[in-house]
């Protein structure tokens, strides 16, 4: 009769629908001396499971403390921040009074300054179209060959 319901627990462990209680019976069972041969395979297996339930880890745990941040550090920061802008804030401030829309007073002066600065562009400009020159010579090669075809 146990026998019959130890077969009928087994196959409802391996279909996986046991409960824990019928689980514990199994281990029980399995741990004892005398097992029937054709069940002899299920015996190191509820062995195991009995030993690992028993296991505790026992070893320390190193844990590691969130980082702090150190707000002395931080204010020490915010400050240093704060005294350089003021201190590169006034020659800035002066420079730009001194050259306020790059104006002039004198348009003669207004019109050699544009001069200058668009022989500059104009030179510029040049030297970028003379080195695409050889972009037309590829065009004239292509469309003779594509003429021929």
């Amino acid at each position: 009769m146990v026998l019959n319901s130890i077969e009928k627990l087994l196959e409802k462990y391996e279909n996986g629908e046991t409960s824990l209680k019928e689980e514990q019976q199994l281990k029980n069972y399995f741990s004892q001396e005398a097992v029937p041969p054709h069940l002899e395979m299920y015996k190191p297996m509820f062995a195991y499971f009995l030993v690992n339930q028993q296991e505790q880890f026992t070893k320390a745990l190193p844990l590691k403390p969130k980082k702090v941040y150190n707000l002395k550090w931080i204010a020490v920061a915010a400050v240093a921040v704060f005294m350089l802008g003021v201190y590169f804030k006034e020659p800035i401030k002066k420079s730009y009074q001194e050259y306020a829309y790059g104006t002039y007073d004198d348009p003669e002066e207004a019109l050699e300054e544009v001069t200058k600065q668009l022989a500059i562009i104009s030179n510029h400009f040049n030297k970028g179209v003379s080195t695409v020159g050889y972009l037309n010579e590829i065009e004239n090669t292509t469309s003779i060959v594509f003429k021929n075809n």
